[in-house]
């Protein structure tokens, strides 16, 4: 198999595990990030994601040299936490900016070459928040959640034009995204130190969650294979998760999210 891979976020963490996995299939990978350098094998371009004209001048390079694009991956994306009453409105913007505008950008750079083209994949990179809210998380799990309902709609869309569209959920991985998640403390005193047991018990289970190796993996499957699910989530037990939730009542279920996360 061989075709033009393009992937935002790809020089850390899941982003990198997965374009090293599109590299083992055969694809030539473009890596788009702010970083001077990115990971050896593929190519790199530096743009921003909350920047739409870095994203169209790296297409507009990586069209140039190759004429296409078959996949892209938007792996780009990092996490807050807090209580919502006491998160600056500035942070909440910015992570609804980079997690999900930063998709909505590289998507509309791209979305017009895979329709005049005929074919193409865009693979959306959600969360398992996205479907199961977790409190003190609030602004990421909207992000993700948004990100869901966004693939969806744009699937149906753009198939009849060849282009198809998912999402993948991940669960708790083990990476750097949990020492770079930027944690907001305000407020822990009036909350009786829940947030501060919230953010830990998160993250006690991303360090020991999946490898990130297992979700690149994952990912990549997903963005080569022959047929389409709209969304896509990784492990048994967190798609146990998943189907709980929409079979669940929705105060028991969140009543059950409240005892792991908000006690």
């Amino acid at each position: 198999m061989s075709g033009v891979c393009v992937i935002t976020g790809g020089s850390s963490g899941i982003g990198r595990c997965t374009a090293q996995q599109m590299l083992a299939k055969g694809y030539r990978v473009y890596e788009l990030s702010r970083r001077e350098q990115g990971p050896e094998g593929m190519v790199h371009l530096r743009a921003d994601v909350t920047d739409e004209a870095s994203l169209a001048a790296a297409v507009d390079t990586v069209m140039q040299r190759e004429g296409r694009i078959d996949v892209l991956i938007n792996c780009a994306g990092f996490g807050i936490s807090g209580a919502v009453e006491f998160t600056p409105t500035a942070d909440a913007q910015r992570q609804l900016d980079v997690n999900f505008f930063g998709m909505v950008r590289m998507n509309h750079v791209v979305l017009p070459i895979m329709r005049r083209q005929g074919s193409g994949r865009i693979v959306n990179i959600s969360s398992v928040a996205g479907a199961i809210p977790i409190p003190f998380q609030t602004y990421y799990s909207a992000s993700k959640a948004a990100i869901n309902s966004y693939t969806m709609a744009l699937a149906n869309e753009v198939r009849p034009y060849g282009v198809q569209v998912l999402c993948v959920q991940p669960g708790d991985i083990r990476t750097g995204f949990t020492a770079a998640r930027q944690k907001l403390h305000a407020g822990d005193e009036e909350y009786g130190g829940r947030i501060s047991r919230s953010v830990a018990g998160m993250e006690h289970d991303e360090q020991t969650g999946m490898a990130p190796e297992t979700a690149g993996r994952f990912i990549a499957n997903a963005a080569a294979r022959r047929g389409v699910r709209p969304v896509n989530t990784i492990g048994f037990t967190y798609k146990l998760f998943c189907v709980l939730a929409k079979l669940l009542p929705a105060k028991l279920l969140n009543w059950l999210v409240g005892l792991i996360y908000a006690k």
